[in-house]
């Protein structure tokens, strides 16, 4: 293999198990030592890839949460027509993943920014941006309803963004020590009403 190819895919594995043990046990909770056992790997090894801990999370939030978040709350929802049902079908596909996922410690980023705030900056603004990424794709897709007649005119397309981020982000929590199923079904069920509001009567 490839020496470059090999070292490519020393990271990744290291940034996976990292990732994995950064996720159940908190950032702060693991140490080098704790993915180095995880990895069989030495710590000249960890350091010949990265310089630090901190260096190893933002590679980790560049190369695996973003394409996570991206892949599972953005790209479904790119250029659709009715941002209304693609809204809804979209948060619940990414609820029924976690719901069937026996691992599941919450909303990755929501559970980083949580630990990080106050803490780092640095790795907070990392999290903040993929949040706004979520945020302008939202904007955007209400926006584009708007003007091929799916959502009513008057909508604030910001603030009904920062809704369904926020509760998106709350019910991801919930899940976590309450029954998610009955909780993924009562959320989806108050998320359809209130985008209901939303659209405009000739299409309702």
């Amino acid at each position: 293999m490839d020496k470059n190819l090999k070292r490519m895919a020393t990271m990744h594995r290291m940034q996976v198990t990292g990732l994995e043990l950064f996720y159940e046990q908190g950032y702060y909770n693991t140490s080098v030592d704790d993915i180095l056992k995880s990895l069989e790997l030495s710590k000249g090894a960890f350091y010949y890839h990265f310089q630090s801990k901190e260096d190893f999370f933002i590679s980790i939030i560049q190369n695996l949460i973003v394409q996570k978040v991206y892949g599972t709350l953005i790209e479904p929802i790119e250029g659709k027509e009715n941002p209304l049902t693609v809204i809804e079908k979209c948060l619940d596909n990414s609820l029924q993943t976690a719901e069937n996922n026996e691992m599941d410690y919450g909303f990755v980023v929501h559970n980083f920014l949580t630990e990080f705030n106050g803490r780092n900056e640095t790795i907070s603004r990392y999290l903040r941006d993929i949040l706004k990424i979520w945020e302008v794709n939202l904007i955007t897709l209400l926006q584009k309803g708007k003007t091929d007649g799916y959502v009513i005119r008057h909508v604030n397309s910001e603030a009904a963004a920062s809704f369904i981020i926020s509760s998106y982000m709350g019910i991801r929590t919930l899940m976590v020590e309450g029954n998610p199923r009955i909780l993924r079904y009562n959320y989806i069920s108050q998320l359809r009403s209130y985008l209901n509001t939303m659209v405009q009567r000739e299409l309702a």
